[in-house]
């Protein structure tokens, strides 16, 4: 799907106004920006915490909600609420691709990549090391796994960070 349609799609979803469907446009409110922030870093946090206390299988979800709290952050800050993964990742992607936002498509790619359907227990994705965590058996990362997740997550986060705080 074409990525304009696939946002009218979303956003006629989000008039509905139900659970988890669609966007849909807002007045942008800084203190639903900073909620946002404020999740993706008490998201990061808890990375450390999950690995600490042995369940870094979790490190991988939180990694994942980090960034994509950070990503509801700059979608607010441009006046849009999302209710859908793949609605939130169509309208960063458009955005990068107008240069609305100043992130690339590689650095997008990092978090989620569409493109990526095959061989996904072997991805470096950050969604598809959360969903190889999530749903297969394993309950912990290796350390160069877990290094290169956290690596990985900062680097996004202080970039999204920056943006939304421009």
């Amino acid at each position: 799907m074409q990525i304009q349609n696939k946002i009218n799609s979303c956003l006629k979803e989000g008039e509905k106004g139900e659970r988890h469907k669609g966007i849909r446009k807002i007045i942008s409110s800084n203190e639903i920006i900073q909620g946002h922030i404020n999740k993706a870093i008490h998201n990061f946090n808890a990375i450390f915490v999950f690995k600490r206390e042995g369940f870094s299988d979790w490190s991988a979800s939180a990694s994942f909600y980090c960034l994509y709290h950070a990503l509801l952050a700059l979608i607010t800050k441009k006046g849009f609420q999302s209710r859908n993964q793949s609605c939130t990742f169509a309208l960063i992607e458009q955005m990068i691709n107008t240069k609305e936002i100043p992130l690339t498509i590689e650095e997008l790619n990092e978090i989620y990549d569409k493109d990526v359907t095959e061989n996904l227990e072997n991805s470096t994705k950050i969604l598809d090391i959360r969903e190889n965590m999530q749903y297969s058996i394993k309950t912990s990362l290796n350390e160069l796994e877990f290094k290169k997740l956290t690596e990985k997550t900062k680097s996004l986060l202080d970039k999204i960070r920056k943006i939304v705080e421009e």
